[in-house]
């Protein structure tokens, strides 16, 4: 089977695939085309085009690039966050790497004040003119507080008053709205409308290290009374009435008896008086009835008041109106 079979390696010449379309018989046809494409790449490649990576990158260029992926996180995760929670995570990694305790990182709130901290320290019941000096801004928030109070009356603290010690202070808006103070007891403690009265009371205290006087207006019920007078009484403010004029008409009244002990002495100097009057009485009746015919002669004539309107009698302004309506609620 040797002898008459052909050998397939001569047929097809040393013993491979041949291509019919390569050039050289040893194949160099595949090497050249290969340099061709090569050139080609190289004369398409644009000036500022980098270089493809044929091989594999270094250790350090993969861990570069993903540092720099994770500090482009950490950057979007740490906007997202706001002041607090990110200093709250500032802290904790710092205690993760350093070491230390939470409590170490904690503001000592001692020394800490609101702004009613620091208008208690500078606060003064009357501002003068020498407070008003060297003014800070401490004490520019203690005035413009004082300066919103009402300062016509006061309220009083009589807890303590069996020691007479007594504690006051000015009104705020909403006491006024209220009416408490004025139209309700000015003790803080009552809230009685009945029976109030007014005193003024000369308030002794001691500010900022300095003794200082003030004459102080409350309006209290009997029992708040009772316990501010209960030492030594104080000065009770009454309703000063306005006197109107009498008309020439009117008649003063009789006046009333203080005591019932001397009723008997005085009725026995009012008979000696009452015929002393008796007998002015008839001297002076010739006199008054001479004088009241001349009053007529003098009046108007009938055709006089045909003239004109009648003079108009006086009549009270507006102001005193207010005056008349107030009296009882401003003492």
């Amino acid at each position: 089977m040797n002898q008459s079979g052909f050998s397939l390696n001569k047929v097809h010449g040393s013993g491979g695939y041949d291509s019919d379309f390569s050039d050289d018989e040893g194949g160099g046809g595949s090497s050249q085309h290969g340099q061709n494409r090569k050139y080609e790449d190289e004369l398409m490649q644009k000036p500022f085009q980098q270089g493809k990576h044929t091989k594999v990158a270094h250790r350090n260029v993969a861990a570069d690039e993903w540092d720099r992926e994770e500090a482009r996180n950490r950057r979007h995760h740490l906007i997202s966050m706001n002041a607090f929670d990110r200093h709250k995570k500032f802290v904790s990694d710092y205690i993760l790497y350093y070491g230390g305790k939470l409590e170490d990182f904690k503001r000592s709130m001692a020394t800490d004040k609101s702004d009613l901290d620091v208008v208690r320290e500078n606060h003064r019941f009357l501002w003068n003119d020498e407070d008003e000096e060297d003014m800070t801004w401490e004490k520019e928030l203690a005035k413009k507080y004082y300066d919103k109070l009402f300062k016509e009356y006061c309220i009083a603290d009589l807890s303590r008053y069996k020691e007479n010690k007594f504690g006051f202070r000015w009104r705020i808006e909403n006491e006024v709205i209220s009416g408490k103070g004025q139209f309700l007891c000015g003790n803080k403690r009552c809230e009685k409308q009945e029976g109030l009265k007014s005193w003024e009371v000369n308030f002794a205290y001691v500010e900022q290290g300095e003794k200082r006087n003030a004459l102080v207006k409350l309006r209290l019920c009997p029992e708040c009374s009772f316990k501010l007078n209960y030492h030594h009484k104080r000065k009770e403010v009454k309703v000063k009435k306005k006197r109107r004029p009498r008309d020439d008409g009117d008649e003063p009244q009789a006046k009333k008896f203080k005591s019932s002990s001397h009723s008997k002495k005085h009725k026995r100097k009012e008979k000696r008086r009452h015929k002393k009057r008796l007998k002015e009485y008839s001297s002076s009746s010739s006199e008054d009835s001479v004088e009241s015919d001349k009053g007529d002669g003098e009046g108007p004539s009938e055709s006089e008041h045909w003239k004109g309107p009648a003079p108009a009698t006086g009549e009270k302004s507006r102001e005193e109106e207010f005056d008349e309506y107030f009296e009882d609620m401003f003492l």
